[in-house]
């Protein structure tokens, strides 16, 4: 009957067993909703778990726990909510470890512990609006790497832009991205000026001799040209008159009076006039071609550069400074996508010029410093691949004219001119600047040539007898080789 009845109670038991644990289990509080869940077990003694930044995370234990040591509690604080279950709340950035000991002291379980933020809602956004990109996300401590690949220079500024509004500040924004098309650009640029100088100088100088009684009267005029200061030329003009009865030209009287005899004095008028133009044209023409990458300046100079005196040292020595001056030409190209480049383009045509110089001391010691006449451009616009635009309407128009003679007399009409000298001076200067943008990629050596290629020194009968400066191909000389006929340059799109 015994052994019967102790039957009896291991079946009661072991039928009861299911329903027991299940009330103990239903005894145990249920982790909170939208939390993490690490459950332990005998075999599991040592975990690494990262957790969200303001988020918690629940720990369910095999045995009861007795003490909970934090590391770092202003990183992790640890939160008993029975002797099996632990809930770990992330309060700071960075590392921590926690260790779990039971009555004993034996150690139950460690954890190292990373806090870092939950970029799953910025994958989402990620996502959502940059579906072509290939983005991957990563969190270090407070700060968010993006790295991966996207499609042009814009996708990556949106992925930043999204990055630092989640992590509030852009210095924790770290920028791995990579775009995918290419992004060499190549700027071709015609930069061209024409330059058309016109000066006219008329001047009539009248020299007259009289006699009252023995005391000579002279009269004579020689105005000055006021722009230039001298005629374009001394040695042009006409002359009519005359004083001198040996035929001599001299203009002053006062030196023919001292000629004495070699120069009789005839009371007689001589003059001379001066009427001249001068016409000038320039005509500026550059073509640089430059490749830079997305982002990045590239320059380009065809000038020189002058000193300009800035101070003196101790020992009086003048220390100098350069500028440039000729054709210059900077650009800034940026990818947004495969079908626009902006650009930020700036140039500049300079020339030394005596208009606004200065001078530095007197004597034969004068430093004279020239000045700079200067036309300039800068722009950003947007354009896609071979697309062409103009920088015009670059135009200067200075006119100057001087009249100089005697006072009222060079006022009177007709006679006046007789009186007076007249300086005239046109300056017409128009710029033009075609920039041509194209999107590139690098070619294959043999695919390049230079001015250089085939150039052969002539020998010294071809230069003295033939007047040649280089040599002379033969016929079977006369096709270039393959890689001379190809274009040179990089491959645009």
């Amino acid at each position: 009957m015994r052994n019967a009845t102790r039957k009896l109670l291991f079946a009661g038991l072991v039928l009861a067993a299911p329903s027991f644990l299940g009330m103990m289990a239903a005894a145990q509080p249920a982790p909170p909703p939208g939390d993490k869940l690490v459950r332990v077990t005998n075999s599991t003694r040592v975990q690494r778990i990262t957790l969200g930044l303001n988020k918690a995370e629940v720990v369910e234990l095999d045995r009861d726990v007795k003490d909970v040591d934090v590391a770092s509690p202003d990183i992790v604080d640890a939160v008993v909510k029975s002797p099996r279950r632990v809930l770990l709340i992330a309060a700071k950035p960075g590392q921590t470890n926690v260790f779990f000991s039971d009555g004993e002291g034996r150690r139950i379980l460690t954890l190292d512990i990373r806090v870092e933020r939950d970029v799953t809602d910025l994958e989402a956004l990620m996502r959502l609006n940059l579906p072509a990109a290939a983005i991957k996300i990563s969190a270090i401590s407070d700060n968010i790497l993006l790295s991966g690949t996207v499609a042009s220079a814009t996708d990556a500024s949106r992925a930043v832009n999204l990055a630092t509004g989640f992590a509030g500040d852009p210095k924790k924004v770290v920028n791995m991205l990579s775009v995918a098309d290419g992004q060499q650009v190549t700027l071709k640029v015609r930069i061209a000026e024409m330059n058309r100088n016109i000066a006219k100088q008329l001047g009539i100088n009248v020299t007259s001799v009289q006699f009252a009684g023995t005391a000579p009267i002279v009269l004579n005029t020689a105005n000055p040209y006021g722009l230039l200061g001298k005629a374009l030329s001394d040695l042009s003009g006409a002359q009519f008159g005359q004083i001198c009865a040996n035929g001599s030209t001299a203009i002053n009287p006062l030196s023919a009076l001292q000629g004495g005899g070699n120069c009789p004095i005839n009371t007689d008028l001589q003059g001379t006039v001066n009427l001249l133009e001068q016409v000038g044209l320039v005509h500026l023409l550059a073509e640089p071609n430059l490749t830079a990458v997305s982002g990045e300046t590239a320059r380009f100079l065809a000038g020189g550069e002058f000193p300009i005196p800035v101070a003196r040292d101790r020992d009086g020595n003048i220390t100098v400074d350069y500028k440039q001056f000729g054709v210059g030409l900077s650009f800034t190209p940026v990818v947004l996508s495969s079908g626009r480049i902006s650009l930020q383009i700036s140039t500049e045509v300079s020339e030394l010029t005596s208009t606004g110089s200065y001078q530095i001391g007197a004597g034969a010691n004068a430093l004279t410093v020239p000045a700079l006449a200067v036309r300039r451009a800068q722009t950003t616009i947007e354009l896609p691949s071979g697309g062409t635009f103009a920088i015009a309407g670059l135009i200067q128009n200075n006119t100057k004219q001087v009249l100089a003679g005697v006072p009222g007399a060079k006022d009177m009409p007709v006679l006046g001119a007789l009186f007076r000298s007249r300086d005239f001076q046109n300056d017409e200067t128009e710029l033009v600047v075609l920039a041509s943008i194209y999107l590139a990629e690098p070619n294959a050596e043999r695919a390049y040539t230079t001015p250089t290629e085939g150039f052969v020194a002539p020998s010294d009968p071809e230069t003295v007898l033939m007047g040649r400066l280089n040599a002379v191909y033969k016929n079977k000389d006369a096709e270039p080789p393959e890689h001379q006929a190809a274009a040179g340059g990089f491959i645009v799109q």
